[in-house]
């Protein structure tokens, strides 16, 4: 039996990417099952490299009940963030540029050394240099934002843009901090660092599990975006976003009119 085509799917995502524009759902026309899908998403990543892009870490994603229940998927995935993904904290993006950009609270590690899979989180400290708080812009590449669990793993798990404000000393506690998501001065998202996992720490120890599946491991010096603390809200053009996180800060950025 002939799989799913890797490489044709992986062009199909890119493009629409490129172009800004959405496509239909591809995993049951293709037959994609979910290691094909991550297959598709190494292409993806390939293609990024080709074009010159960097491999800076790994995140999250459908860490929180809120976010699974809002695309209706229902397990934990991973995805490769580029330096080309990278906004400065407090920079701008043009809304244009994606088909249809939505930000969210996250909290982001900054990896001192490679943890081992199954690692207690006892020991999380000693391979976590930094931690900050973030956005992330996630942009479906399948109309409507609609997608199956296969589908938005091969689509880098929506994976569009990421701002990380201040890095700052690991706490002793990142299991109950509050979260606000605020667009141009009002807040729209109210959360809790609770909601990825019970604890940011556990999505680093479910990444590396995770990612270890496909080959996977994990680098020094690398990024690593936990999950998102809400549900995503839609980037308006002119809007001016900003995540904050109790102890460790904020992040912001601003959109293009």
């Amino acid at each position: 039996m002939i799989g799913p085509d890797v490489a044709g799917i992986a062009e199909k995502l890119g493009a629409a990417a490129d172009a800004a524009t959405p496509i239909p759902q591809l995993a049951a026309e293709t037959g994609l099952d979910v290691d094909a899908a991550y297959a598709v998403q190494a292409a993806l990543l390939q293609r990024r490299l080709d074009a010159g892009q960097r491999l800076v870490g790994l995140k999250m994603g459908l860490t929180s009940k809120a976010k699974m229940a809002q695309v209706g998927v229902d397990e934990v995935i991973w995805g490769r963030l580029t330096d080309a993904m990278r906004v400065p904290d407090g920079g701008s993006v043009d809304p244009a540029a994606y088909i249809h950009p939505r930000v969210e609270p996250e909290v982001a590690f900054l990896l001192d050394r490679l943890p081992e899979p199954g690692e207690p989180v006892g020991d999380f400290t000693s391979a976590v240099r930094a931690v900050a708080p973030a956005i992330e812009l996630i942009d479906s590449r399948y109309a409507d934002f609609r997608f199956s669990l296969p589908d938005v793993i091969a689509d880098n798990t929506s994976a569009a843009a990421f701002v990380i404000g201040p890095w700052s000393p690991v706490p002793a506690g990142l299991d109950n901090l509050g979260v606000l998501l605020e667009v141009d001065g009002r807040v729209a998202q109210v959360g809790s660092t609770a909601a990825i996992l019970g604890d940011p720490r556990r999505a680093l120890d479910e990444g590396i599990r995770l990612a270890g599946r496909h080959g996977v491991r994990l680098q020094s010096g690398w990024v690593f975006l936990a999950g998102a603390a809400t549900a995503a809200v839609p980037l308006r053009p002119g809007a001016h976003v900003r995540a904050v996180v109790e102890k460790l800060g904020t992040a912001s950025l601003r959109a293009s009119s």
